[in-house]
């Protein structure tokens, strides 16, 4: 079973965000992309300061099975990056929507949020491809 957290928004990408502030937002990787990739070894990820558009590839996550992109649910600055990957990659296997988040921001366009899926819809969409 894929844990869906109820409260974040969602990706097709199988990114999640975190809203944590008004215009302040963390940004993971889903559980269930993790379970795909599988035994994560590197994330690479941008520095802090960077401007990114929504859906803008903006990192790598390697694992034992692929090199995937990780796209930008949002527009906006990378304010922080979780140092505690480089030498834990494995954080966003066994802990995803917490010790596992990937970057955070300040969020330049706040409407862009309504583009992004709830729990309910990404729930959907990946019962959809694990069939």
């Amino acid at each position: 079973m894929t844990d869906v957290p109820k409260d974040l928004k969602y990706t097709k990408n199988h990114e999640w965000v975190r809203t944590t502030g008004k215009d302040k937002a963390q940004v993971g990787i889903t559980d269930f992309a993790q379970k795909q990739l599988g035994d994560i070894v590197f994330i690479d990820i941008p520095t802090v300061g960077r401007k990114l558009e929504a859906e803008e590839a903006f990192g790598t996550v390697e694992s034992v099975k692929a090199v995937s992109d990780i796209f930008m649910p949002l527009t906006g600055t990378v304010t922080a990056m979780n140092e505690g990957l480089n030498d834990e990659p494995e954080l966003a296997n066994t802990d995803p929507y917490s010790d596992g988040w990937i970057v955070e921001l300040t969020v330049a366009k706040p409407d862009e949020l309504k583009q992004l899926l709830t729990a309910a819809q990404y729930e959907a969409y990946i019962s959809d491809r694990s069939e």
